[in-house]
């Protein structure tokens, strides 16, 4: 399976955007989504410095349109699944069509205007907390008044919240563990963004939707979501969730994913991949698709990973993942082939605190267990598949 990812905030680079006004039609297609987004999108990925392209509100369109505009050079009848990390997923929602690619445009203009408001507000800030142990870094995050905002990969934590508090945890590291201060505008993927979530929710509310025609993965929680409106919900969700781009990862691991393509402004997603895999055999083929040079490259990917393109929808499923660290138990009568209700408990992680419940997130038939009993399992690791998903 070939899997095609967006990147998020962060990866954009000053001038990223140039090579690709060379195709035709980009230019023409770029003033009219920055007439959606409210930004001069030939502009910021042109000619404008770092500076400009670090602001929120230009910086979320901007990724946004980079991401659906090569993905107009490629061949994705033979694309599996899509994902996008943060605003990166309002781009892979639309290229797996839930959305109209002017919708996720115009989402993006407003999230980032939003976004940017809502920093304003109060001095708040993100660090990248990098190595040490998983529970003492989540514990250290807790205890100075923190949200883990991102969790990108193991031994990547990004802790956000007031100022103050990023002052501290910076002062008192957990052990083994290195504080990196990022240059952002405020916590984003937190409650501190309440007034942009809000924001965003009344203008998604309007948006006519479809149901995906390929997997599509949630930030929320690694899932495959089968459901255009549940999809939208979880967008806007994000505005204050965190990021479990670990989680995501590992869905692709579960998947069997062999291929993936980043699109530009690419090269942040393939280092968490490469970081996260290293030295394993499920580490999968991957073309950074950066500029129109890199083209041939990531279409012979899609020639070679990639599925026919078919008419009839793909049978829609969920990864229930662990919650946290421990040894997994089934819940006693659940089998393979039965079925399972939403919010059903499925089976139960075993911790040093004690038992914690996993449930099932939709209805559906429980096709394959991922884990089995007395089995150590990590957090976010797959535990079942479920499939025949009801609304």
């Amino acid at each position: 399976m070939l899997a095609v990812l967006s990147p998020g905030q962060g990866s954009q680079k000053p001038g990223f955007l140039t090579p690709w006004l060379d195709l035709h039609g980009t230019e023409t297609r770029l003033r009219w989504w920055s007439a959606l987004s409210g930004v001069d999108l030939v502009h910021l990925g042109t000619a404008a410095d770092a500076d400009e392209i670090k602001d929120t509100a230009r910086t979320q369109p901007l990724l946004v349109a980079a991401s659906l505009l090569a993905a107009e050079h490629l061949p994705m009848g033979g694309v599996g699944l899509t994902a996008g990390h943060s605003v990166g997923e309002l781009a892979a929602a639309a290229l797996a069509g839930v959305l109209p690619a002017e919708a996720a445009i115009a989402l993006a203009g407003v999230r980032g205007r939003e976004m940017a408001a809502a920093c304003a507000l109060e001095p708040t800030g993100m660090a990248a907390v990098l190595g040490g142990d998983a529970e003492e870094v989540l514990a250290a995050v807790e205890k100075h008044g923190l949200h883990p905002a991102n969790r990108n990969a193991t031994g990547q934590v990004v802790a956000a919240g007031a100022t103050e508090g990023i002052e501290k945890l910076a002062a008192e590291p957990p052990t083994k563990a290195r504080i990196m201060r990022l240059k952002v505008a405020g916590a984003f993927h937190t409650p501190y963004m309440a007034p942009a979530e809000a924001a965003l929710a009344a203008v998604a509310a309007g948006i006519t939707v479809r149901n995906p025609d390929r997997l599509l993965l949630s930030n929320l929680d690694g899932t495959a979501v089968p459901h255009g409106r549940e999809m939208v919900q979880r967008l806007v969700r994000q505005v204050t969730a965190p990021v479990r781009w670990d989680l995501c990862m590992a869905t692709l691991v579960d998947l069997g994913v062999t291929g993936v393509i980043e699109l530009p402004p690419a090269g942040t997603l393939n280092n968490l991949i490469k970081r996260e895999y290293k030295g394993s055999d499920a580490l999968p083929e991957i073309v950074t698709l950066n500029t129109p040079d890199d083209l041939p490259a990531a279409r012979d990917l899609i020639a070679r990973h990639g599925t026919a393109p078919r008419h009839e929808p793909a049978t829609p499923f969920r990864v229930v993942v662990a919650p946290v660290a421990g040894t997994f138990a089934p819940a006693e009568g659940l089998a393979e082939g039965g079925t399972v209700g939403t919010g059903q408990v499925i089976g139960h992680v075993s911790t040093r605190q004690g038992p914690v419940e996993v449930a099932a997130h939709a209805s559906g038939l429980l096709t394959e267990w991922l884990a089995h009993h007395d089995d150590p399992v990590a957090p976010g690791q797959p535990l079942v598949r479920i499939g025949g998903l009801q609304p």
